[in-house]
């Protein structure tokens, strides 16, 4: 029985690597790099006073490292199935021992392949500009990405379109900005929830309780949005029609 678990996942792994050059492209080591350009401006704007005030430590999920990573991770999220519409080769994939969502699940191991080591980047940087942030910050950033990532895949996946569901997509990520200000405030139900960001009034137990809803509820909505996706991209004929 365990053997067969392990050869099960070894099989699995075998297909990250392909995966990620289809969701990244021939240049796929490039994609973590890219997140450095945020930081990079976050630099300038203090050096040439763009900015009024030095970064501050609850700044550095949300605007530092979240941000960057979520706008990575939602790239790579619209190419996880909406990419082989696009590109005219859904059908192979469900040509594919086990099924297509083994494809679909190697894209996703793929994808966060690429946001860990963009968020070490990004956490290293942030250093630079803030010294003594929480690690948990980390969590908190890594979240928001993991949550737009599959997002992005499912949204896409239901309109069938890369460039609609980036669009959707867009408009969501806009929204929860306005909602909670860019960070100013905090609500409960956003993927971007930062305990570091609250009134320093507010008692420790009730940051703490708030904290782990918003942890284990978004853990709860991932897998939701992608056992969704994945059945409604099982549906050969409904996905390769039109």
């Amino acid at each position: 029985m365990i053997g067969r678990v392990w050869q099960a996942v070894v099989e699995q792994l075998g297909l990250v690597p392909v995966s990620v050059r289809l969701l990244a492209g021939r240049f796929y080591w490039a994609a973590p790099l890219i997140v450095l350009l945020w930081p990079a401006s976050c630099l300038l704007s203090l050096a040439l006073r763009w900015r009024e005030r030095a970064f501050e430590p609850q700044n550095v999920q949300g605007f530092l490292i979240g941000l960057p990573l979520v706008l990575l991770a939602s790239g790579l999220g619209l190419r996880v199935i909406a990419g082989e519409i696009d590109r005219r080769t859904l059908e192979i994939a469900y040509t594919v021992p086990g099924g297509a969502t083994r494809v679909w699940i190697a894209k996703l191991i793929a994808a966060l392949a690429l946001i860990l080591p963009a968020e070490a980047l990004l956490a290293l940087t942030a250093l630079i500009l803030v010294p003594d942030y929480p690690p948990t910050a980390l969590y908190g950033a890594l979240q928001a990405a993991v949550f737009y990532l599959v997002l992005a895949m499912g949204l896409s996946t239901l309109f069938k379109s890369e460039a609609t569901g980036g669009m959707v997509v867009s408009l969501v990520l806009l929204v929860n900005g306005l909602l909670t200000g860019f960070g100013d405030l905090q609500v409960r139900v956003s993927p971007f929830w930062n305990p570091e960001a609250l009134d320093p009034a507010t008692p420790e137990t009730d940051a703490l309780a708030w904290t782990i809803q918003n942890r284990i509820g978004f853990a709860l909505a991932i897998a939701a949005i992608v056992a969704l996706t994945f059945a409604r991209a099982e549906r050969r004929e409904r996905m390769l029609s039109g």
